[in-house]
């Protein structure tokens, strides 16, 4: 019987994925009305759970019902090269899964449910016959809930004793997984060929790359114009003056990624991205003050 090679494995989990909702998970934690130091236990568990472990599973899931796309897009992935034979690569999606609920049972009842949540839309994501993945529109927003708004909220939660969130920390989460949207569009433009003969309606498949790079780039700017607006409404001018700067250097760098999309999407990812998400992390303790300061 062949075995997947322990390095293809790792590939095929994707470690460089796991970081958006271990961030959005950091971000929901810091909001929280319990301090992080006082609940460490429960805080990198939360973060091994939204990495390593249910976004890890993800990727397996993804990979798998995508071997056909990746033969054509990723010939080298670990399934279409063969280094993971058979159906293994089903195998590990389904043993990652079981390992992430077993883990979450150490998080009560909440952190659970946030798993169960997560892994059912990561499996329905790509798995025929619905298959999320099929419509860049539902694929994405169905993405950006799991990989930001819940990790967040499930962050917050979890650090609040169980609480649900304050209403501040729920729209920080909510204008983010919106743009989450655009961040999974800038994954597609890699893809376009692959993708257009094996069926998959993504949204540079679906509008031309030059009228995805625009939705994808509105995705990731009108939710930060919303974030700056509310910072400023609350009496956080200096936090709201930070996300601005970050929002300053997005805008320069989407000027090239709106010009050459296909070319760009990935050097935008590489250097766009972070200052969106860095703006989180801002936006994370803005709330954090406002609930201490309460």
């Amino acid at each position: 019987m062949n075995l997947p090679q322990p390095r293809a494995i790792l590939t095929l989990l994707k470690p460089i994925t796991w970081f958006p909702p271990m961030w959005a998970f950091a971000c929901g934690s810091i909001t929280g009305s319990e301090p992080i130091k006082q609940n460490l236990p429960i805080f990198f568990l939360g973060l091994l759970l939204t990495g390593p472990l249910v976004c890890a599973s993800s990727q397996a899931v993804n990979d798998w019902y995508d071997r056909h796309v990746d033969a054509i897009n990723e010939p080298n992935r670990p399934i279409p090269s063969g280094r993971i034979p058979g159906r293994w690569g089903l195998y590990i999606a389904i043993i990652w899964s079981l390992i992430s609920l077993y883990a979450a049972s150490y998080l009560g009842m909440i952190g659970f449910l946030a798993t169960v949540l997560a892994l059912v839309l990561a499996w329905l994501y790509s798995m025929p016959p619905i298959r999320f993945k099929n419509n860049g529109w539902i694929g994405n927003l169905a993405c950006g809930v799991s990989y930001e708004g819940l990790a967040w909220i499930t962050g917050a939660t979890l650090l609040s004793g169980g609480s649900l969130p304050n209403k501040p920390s729920l729209l920080l989460a909510g204008l983010y997984s919106a743009s989450a949207h655009g961040i999974m569009t800038l994954n597609d433009f890699k893809a376009i060929e692959g993708d257009r003969q094996m069926g998959v309606r993504s949204l540079p498949v679906q509008l031309g790359a030059k009228r995805a790079a625009q939705f994808s780039a509105a995705f990731m700017l009108i939710p930060q114009i919303f974030v700056l607006i509310l910072l400023l409404y609350w009496g956080k001018e200096s936090y709201a003056i930070v996300i601005g700067g970050l929002m300053l250097g997005q805008t320069f760098l989407l000027i090239d990624f709106l010009k050459r999309p296909i070319q760009k999407a990935l050097f935008y990812s590489g250097f766009g991205v972070p200052l969106l998400v860095s703006g989180m992390m801002v936006a994370a303790f803005a709330v954090k003050g406002m609930e201490m300061g309460s």
